[in-house]
């Protein structure tokens, strides 16, 4: 396999575009290049209570040809920004229509801040009125349904993710999707990211005091704040050589990426960059640029009083003395801070810069600050040489993005080969409604007990345990329970490991959380007193938490863990692509350890929704009269480990990640292939990459939870695969369905029967969301 990776490069081959400064990427780059700003007075929203009035809004509707299931009253914006850029984009690239790369080597990866946020508010204003609102808006809602509408709509088969790394998130998903395409799970990518505007992100903004009355003037020594914005930026990424084979355009080559977090503050970055430039020289590394190299660099630029003297120094961290001669701008002065989308367009607009060999300037600077003392191509753009360019995006939760690209043409040169390792398991916690111990877990498990509850009629699965047993209250404090029991996981995930973290090791030590719904508890804490109160009952102590990535920051400042951070979203199936993305991570030498975590929560809402979208248990789960499944919530954190750490500092693997794959059925959001060739296609390849065979399984940890649509699709799909006699185990039917919580306990259960017996066969792991993304993993015993 480290053969097939020297061989891939990877290129952008089209780019499309939804902002403030128009429909298309060439109306972003013409006006970005000339330094236009678009931030104005806001007209779709009303603005009283606010410190601004003004916004990057997109005011030129576009609707995209592309249609998804949605009521007949209203459309969700992100999806349909996202959609519209994804058009452009593919039309770009050429190759789609033509069918030349097989639809299940399509991929869908992208980020977002705060999904379908306008979709949930519809559905929770119509609800606490007393109305009957349309379920589909759940759907609608989450960050998953943003990339399985995009999948949906371009028949894309292959690994449909997404992730939610705050401001960082689409600049994440960027450098995923292209290492899917360098591991050979993709040939092409479609992925960016979309944000909309809505009064409860003002409302959170200006209870920080963050928004600046005037346009954004980042670096600038009179700044006032940010400026919001909303839209989308999509690019098609492809193999190099399927590009020049088809003949599709190549606009600039990525060369690599990296991931760091603060672990800091859940809103304020590392006053001296540490966490930021670490993500920069991380990118370096992975693409084999010197810093020197570097002439241009898009940075995150904000505006801020903080972010920009912190942005600065991280610079510095990365690019060193070189960072003096080097051009960096804003693109948030001219059209806002786009949030999850932030890194997308941002990224466009760095293709942009090396393709054209011009820096676009940062607008609306007017004052030096001694505090920012780099070049910041104030007001005017620069032509320039350009071949190489980084894109930079730090998020609250310190969570940081880097991404390195290069002229076109402009490298004979391949990004070097990682030192690629086989990666272990060596730790496991888990805090689920069967116990808090893994042992107890798998005991209940292997005594079949039915460990949910009937609450007013509702099967739930409730995780009960006293915080205050693992955590002090000063670290209690302002943490939600999504933070609380990730922390809780990590740490006795870690102990359970023998790993122990310290100054030395601690950079190279991440977390990926997986969550399916969030941070519920603090959305709804934080949006129920403005939608009835207004802006001025927002509450700066709870809006942190209410970003997807909250917890992630959380584990790396309370367990300090500050290597690789992300959160990833993918439905139910969150827990599993936790799993594989850490995998992914440490087998390419990203880092030396990984905290794979999976947490979800309940809430009376998320019970409601789920009720509403009529996928609960109407009897005992498991039982003839279930026709659903029962909720349930909790945490379960796996260390996983490049095998060559864990040897040298004598650590016994409990474990080996052997392989993976993702499908999608692109049946849209909330279908599923009801023959489940998808999760089909799913097993034959994770086995296949795991250099086995079908016979070769011993135990088949199936999704299964009681849905039947969902579960007879996996159970057609399993016998095509194994045939009949196959042992199959359903740990969910026992332990309720815990949303993006479930292929991680599987995992961990398969892990937890190895402690105790003799099987010396392999499992296989399936995790299946709501919405058609299948993920299978292979992991075979130590």
């Amino acid at each position: 396999m480290s053969v097939e990776r020297e061989r891939k490069r990877v290129v952008v081959s089209g780019v499309g575009a939804i902002t403030p400064h128009g429909t298309n990427a060439d109306a972003l780059w013409e006006h970005v290049r000339k330094g236009d700003v678009a931030i104005r007075k806001v007209d779709h929203l009303p603005m009283e209570g606010y410190m601004t009035e003004i916004g990057g809004e997109v005011k030129e509707q576009a609707p995209p040809e592309h249609d998804y299931d949605h009521p007949d009253d209203y459309r969700e914006p992100i999806i349909d920004f996202a959609l519209k850029a994804s058009e452009e984009a593919v039309e770009q690239c050429g190759v789609h229509a033509s069918g030349q790369i097989p639809p299940e080597r399509w991929g869908v990866v992208v980020g977002t801040c705060n999904a379908g946020l306008l979709s949930a508010e519809k559905w929770y204003r119509e609800k606490t009125a007393g109305e009957n609102p349309d379920p589909r808006l759940l759907l609608l809602s989450t960050p998953q349904a943003l990339a399985e509408s995009i999948a949906g709509a371009f028949g894309a088969k292959g690994p449909v993710l997404s992730v939610n790394t705050a401001c960082a998130a689409s600049a994440n998903a960027i450098g995923y999707a292209s290492e899917l395409i360098r591991d050979g799970q993709a040939d092409a990518v479609l992925t960016g990211g979309a944000e909309a505007l809505s009064g409860i992100l003002y409302s959170g903004f200006n209870c920080l005091e963050s928004l600046s009355p005037d346009p954004a003037a980042p670096y600038s020594r009179d700044r006032h704040g940010l400026s919001l914005g909303e839209g989308s930026g999509m690019m098609v990424l492809l193999r190099e050589d399927l590009a020049r084979e088809l003949g599709a355009p190549i606009l600039a080559e990525i060369l690599g990426y990296s991931l760091s977090a603060d672990g800091y503050h859940p809103t304020a970055p590392h006053p001296e960059g540490e966490g930021a430039g670490r993500a920069i020289k991380g990118a370096l590394r992975a693409a084999g640029v010197d810093p020197n190299d570097v002439a241009y660099v898009n940075s995150h630029g904000t505006g801020t009083a903080k972010n920009d003297p912190a942005e600065t120094a991280a610079t510095k961290v990365g690019l060193g003395q070189h960072a003096y001669e080097t051009a960096v701008s804003s693109t948030k002065s001219m059209i806002g801070h786009l949030l999850g989308a932030a890194g997308a367009v941002e990224n466009i607009v760095t293709v942009r810069a090396v393709e054209q060999q011009v820096a676009p300037p940062t607008a609306n600077y007017r004052e030096p600050d001694p505090e920012c003392d780099l070049d910041y191509v104030p007001n005017e753009p620069r032509e320039m040489q350009i071949p190489i360019a980084v894109s930079n995006n730090f998020a609250f939760g310190g969570a940081n993005a880097s991404v390195v690209w290069a002229r076109a043409n402009g490298r004979t040169e391949a990004p070097p080969v990682p030192n690629l390792d086989r990666v272990v398991i060596t730790g496991v916690a888990t805090l689920t409604s069967a116990g808090t111990d893994p042992n107890e877990v798998l005991q209940a498990f292997t005594e079949k007990r039915q460990v949910t509850r009937a609450e007013n009629g509702t099967w739930v699965g409730r995780t009960d345990f006293d915080p205050a047993e693992f955590m002090t209250p000063k670290e209690r404090r302002r943490v939600d329970r999504l933070g609380l029991w990730s922390i809780i996981a990590a740490r006795q995930a870690l102990k359970d490991a023998g790993l122990e973290i310290s100054q030395e090791n601690r950079g190279r030590v991440g977390a990926i959380i997986g969550t399916g719904v969030g941070p519920m508890e603090s959305m709804e804490a934080f949006s129920r007193p403005v939608f009835e109160e207004g802006p001025g009952a927002a509450n700066p102590a709870i809006f942190p938490n209410t970003v997807y990535n909250a917890a992630g920051g959380q584990v790396a400042m309370q367990v300090g863990v500050v290597g690789v951070t992300s959160t990833v979203t993918a439905g139910h199936a969150a827990g599993a692509q936790s799993v594989s993305y850490a995998y992914d991570l440490l087998r390419c030498d990203h880092a030396d350890a990984i905290v794979s975590l999976a947490t979800d929560t309940l809430t009376d809402a998320v019970i409601q929704g789920y009720q509403d979208l009529g996928v609960l248990a109407k009897g005992e789960p498991g039982g003839p009269d279930a026709q659903g499944f029962a909720l349930a919530e909790g945490s379960v954190g796996l260390v996983l480990e490049r095998l060559s750490h864990a040897q040298a500092r004598g650590a016994k693997p409990l474990a080996e990640v052997l392989g993976y794959a993702v499908t999608s059925d692109a049946e849209g959001v909330g279908r599923v292939d009801p023959e489940g060739h998808g999760i089909e296609a799913a097993m034959r390849s994770a086995i296949e990459r795991a250099g086995l065979q079908p016979g070769d399984i011993g135990t088949i940890w199936a999704n299964a939870s009681g849905l039947e649509v969902v579960d007879e699709a996996e159970r057609h799909a399993i016998e095509r695969v194994f045939g009949d006699g196959a042992n199959v185990v359903m740990p969910k039917l026992l332990f309720g369905e815990p949303m993006g919580m479930g292929g991680s306990l599987n995992a961990a259960l398969a892990v937890q029967s190895w402690r105790s017996s003799d099987d010396a066969r392999p499992a296989l792991v399936n995790s299946l969301s709501l919405g058609g993304t299948n993920i299978s993993i292979v992991l075979g015993p130590q």
